[in-house]
């Protein structure tokens, strides 16, 4: 099936491709269009913490990052740029690995969100020179590793401070 968009028809996957690579949406923000789409990974962390135990939790935070990289593969060919600025899906997607083990409190949720911006902008070693890798490999792994050093820093941040401050 066929869809028309601004004069230029589309397949339907694509069309649903670019909803989820674009965080249905947030990707299309004018300024900082990866922080507002690292906010729908809180949601997703929000969620999945209220249904899912810890080991099935590692479960899906690395299925939803694996599964971000066909959606922002795929996006980058529709987009014809190598990591256009409106793919979010490797943003949202990663966050969750960033919350491993944390409990989601909003105090938590806030550190994390901030960690895993920052570590993202600043691509510590290895996160910038995966990012060239081709496809939706390079534009996802690059967020998983700033998610993992993010996660590194929320638990340090957390045991060293937020566990003492809530008693």
């Amino acid at each position: 099936m066929m869809v028309s968009r601004s004069g230029k028809w589309w397949k339907v996957g694509d069309v649903l491709t670019l909803a989820v690579a674009t965080g249905f949406g947030l990707g299309y923000s004018p300024i900082a269009s990866g922080t507002a789409g690292t906010l729908l990974g809180i949601v997703i962390v929000v969620l999945l913490k209220r249904v899912v135990p810890l080991p099935l939790e590692i479960i899906v935070a690395v299925l939803l990052a694996v599964l971000a990289v066909p959606f922002c593969g795929r996006a980058e060919e529709i987009f014809g740029r190598k990591d256009d600025g409106r793919i979010v899906a490797d943003e949202y997607l990663t966050f969750p690995l960033c919350m491993l083990g944390l409990p989601p409190s909003p105090l938590m949720l806030v550190v994390a969100f901030i960690t895993n911006r920052v570590s993202d902008i600043i691509k510590p070693p290895p996160a910038r020179a995966v990012q060239e890798i081709h496809g939706g490999v390079g534009v996802v792994l690059d967020d998983v590793i700033a998610s993992l050093y993010s996660l590194a820093m929320n638990h340090l941040i957390y045991w060293l401070i937020i566990s003492r401050l809530s008693g």
